[in-house]
């Protein structure tokens, strides 16, 4: 296991990532159905071998017009400049391929990038903490404590400050976990086991209930977000191989359905040692 101090010492969580993907890799698909009854509360994950290991493959291909109409579509919402407040026409510049907001006054182009969220798995003696959601979305369910990252800190300091906004609870990160990106909604997580230095937590501002689960009493059925349902699972079915390992993959949400169906998704190039 990494120590605080190495991961604060890298310059990026994403750098954690890419050094871990250079080892042997196991490629896997979760499919829609494996989720939509699972039998039991623990461990309802099946993964299954992918039809194609080649790096960069996906295995729900997405054609170039879907990934065009998703861009153009949130495009078109910049209908001002954040720099001088004018109007936005939408064009593809010059030496480019996407559909851009530019501004008609000054000229700037509104380029969109993913955001990165970042948080803890936090386990003490055979429980994992949890935070009940007190802000939408998904207020009052249960999640892992995260928000995004901010301007100026590492992924894994920004992991351990929202610990401390939303549970209260001082930690000490151990490694990285898992990196899940959601194409979709424009989000990666990043997410760090840790543990915790004292007992001492208590809910913030956003957080209704902050409370220590035993393995068997995670509330799968009330999980907040997809992201949040596919680490807890992954970290138990490590435990139940005997070894918590790295993960990455990619959740496909299921075009057209709710935020508030977690299961309505595939985890698609999943990755581990």
């Amino acid at each position: 296991m990494l120590k605080a101090v190495q991961i604060l010492n890298w310059s990026s969580g994403l750098t954690i990532i890419t050094q871990r993907l250079t080892k042997t890799r196991n490629s896997s698909s979760l499919k829609l159905s494996t989720f939509s009854s699972p039998p039991r509360r623990i461990l309802p994950l099946n993964p299954t071998r992918m039809s194609s290991s080649q790096p960069g493959s996906d295995p729900l291909p997405k054609s170039p017009a879907f990934v065009s109409v998703q861009s153009s579509g949130a495009v078109r919402k910049i209908k001002f400049c954040q720099l001088c407040g004018g109007t936005t026409k939408h064009e593809i510049p010059d030496g480019e391929e996407k559909l851009r907001a530019i501004c008609t006054h000054c000229g700037r182009i509104a380029y969109q990038n993913p955001k990165m969220v970042v948080g803890c798995l936090i386990e003490h003696e055979g429980k994992v903490l949890l935070c009940k959601r007190n802000i939408q979305p998904s207020h009052g369910l249960w999640t892992l404590p995260a928000g995004y990252l901010e301007v100026g800190e590492s992924a894994a300091e920004g992991a351990m400050r929202e610990t401390w906004e939303e549970a209260g609870a001082t930690v000490e990160v151990i490694s990285p976990f898992a990196q899940l990106d959601i194409p979709l909604i424009g989000q990666t997580y990043v997410i760090f086991l840790a543990r915790l230095k004292n007992l001492d937590f208590a809910p913030g501002p956003e957080s209704i209930e902050c409370r220590l689960f035993g393995l068997e009493e995670i509330p799968f059925d009330s999980l907040a977000f997809s992201s949040i349902y596919v680490t807890l699972n992954l970290y138990l079915e490590d435990l139940k191989k005997g070894k918590v390992k790295f993960h990455y993959g990619t959740i496909n949400k299921r075009p057209g359905s709710s935020p508030s169906d977690i299961r309505a998704f595939t985890l698609d190039y999943h990755l581990q040692p």
